[in-house]
């Protein structure tokens, strides 16, 4: 099944001036031109969202993703129009007036055979289209064709004109798409890897074949990639989330390739490698412009993916991991590890941390961190002074909550004399 929204719809008028298509646009729904330089609208309909376009002329002038000398040209030949798309399953059109179908370079065909191909050598003169190739093979489980491949490499020097926002708004589509491993195949495939030195470290990365069955280091984060979004369609969680759940899903080993090492017995070890992935997440996360929003929640879950092989899920434990993954919390952490100890193929799939998220659920503490039962306001009516004094007594109190030395506000304050 495709992943089409409501927000997909791309579509171009032929025949027609811009001023006349935007009156048109402006009966049907709420209108926006959004790139006059393109000759680009933006129209809204009920849950429906339109890009309407003209067709265009593009001359490619400079260097980089903006450098090119594009022209409107409602009069253009379809034929022509069809040469300025990037891939043949974009170049198919449908006359919704006749049904008639027009493929000009064999889009369905290609999809149907689950092949990514571009439409010209023109596809050359854009870079970020290798980005657009990524996600496009996630949503639709393509495969790269190697001439488009080659086209993809020659474009690695203009890589760094891109616009931050751009590079971003190809992995954010990415992070939705239901097979995500397709889409770092195809930044292999494509050269693109180098780009992010932390991914491309992953190649060859060996495991230990007793925890890891499926190989080495890369070949385990394709497939908890793969599981992470299978695991967010299942719960269906919102965008949002199902985004921490993506690339927490592709960070969570980045630290592998720096700490793996063989024991005096031969054994593969990789110790404290989630600490030591933390620094190249965040480096890989600015690289692709990533918001700020991810970068805590990335912190707490990378760090704390391998917090249920410590110990067992006791309250105090529950509660004090809680604590730690905020802003993130004990369900989408419990998803993450879901994810990684299925992404073992051939091994089968497993749940190692569904007791800690039973346990968390039954204290309420699934979706956040404990809320302090203490607080100034209490402090302060049973005769605390205000002050720096006030603000240690509080930290120790929540300590001890965490530690289940008291769980009301009654028995809070029968804790406090033992320490004033």
């Amino acid at each position: 099944m495709l992943d089409v929204s409501p927000k997909d719809f791309d579509v171009e008028v032929y025949g027609i001036e811009s001023t006349e298509l935007q009156v048109i646009l402006k009966q049907l729904g709420r209108t926006e031109h959004v790139g006059q330089q393109f000759g680009v609208y933006k129209l809204r309909m009920d849950a429906f969202e339109f890009d309407v376009a003209l067709p265009r002329s593009e001359i490619k002038s400079g260097f980089g993703h903006r450098g090119f000398d594009v022209k409107p040209d409602p009069f253009i030949s379809k034929q022509k129009a069809c040469l300025r798309r990037d891939f043949s399953i974009n170049a198919m059109m449908l006359d919704p007036l006749t049904g008639r179908f027009i493929d000009k370079h064999n889009g369905r065909k290609d999809l149907e055979n689950k092949i990514l191909r571009h439409v010209s050598p023109a596809f050359a003169e854009d870079p970020l289209r290798p980005l657009r190739a990524m996600q496009f093979a996630a949503r639709f489980q393509l495969t790269l064709h190697p001439e488009t491949a080659l086209l993809c490499k020659r474009l690695l020097s203009e890589a760094t004109t891109l616009p931050k926002e751009r590079v971003w708004a190809e992995w954010q589509k990415w992070s939705h798409a239901p097979h995500p491993s397709y889409g770092l195949q195809v930044l292999k495939d494509s050269g693109w890897l180098q780009l992010y030195p932390g991914l491309e470290a992953m190649l060859n990365c060996p495991q230990s074949p007793r925890w890891h069955p499926e190989g080495d280091v890369w070949r385990h984060t394709l497939q908890v990639c793969d599981q992470a979004a299978a695991i967010a369609s299942r719960n269906d969680i919102d965008i949002e989330t199902a985004e921490y759940l993506s690339f927490a899903a592709l960070c969570h080993d980045l630290g592998k390739p720096v700490t793996t090492c063989s024991d005096e017995a031969g054994n593969i070890r990789s110790p404290d490698h989630s600490q030591a992935g933390l620094s190249i997440t965040k480096q890989f996360l600015q690289s692709i412009g990533a918001p700020k929003r991810l970068s805590p929640y990335m912190t707490a879950l990378v760090s704390e993916h391998i917090t249920h092989l410590s110990g067992q899920p006791t309250e105090r434990a529950v509660r004090r991991l809680a604590h730690r993954l905020e802003p993130a919390n004990i369900e989408l952490w419990e998803m993450l590890v879901e994810a990684d100890a299925s992404g073992r193929t051939p091994a089968p799939p497993s749940r190692p941390a569904f007791a800690w998220l039973q346990v968390a659920t039954s204290l309420q503490h699934h979706q956040n961190k404990p809320a302090p039962i203490l607080n100034g306001k209490m402090l302060i009516h049973i005769g605390f002074a205000p002050g720096p004094k006030m603000g240690v007594m509080l930290e120790k109190a929540y300590q001890a909550q965490l530690d289940g030395l008291f769980y009301d506000k009654q028995s809070a304050i029968d804790w406090l004399p033992q320490e004033w």
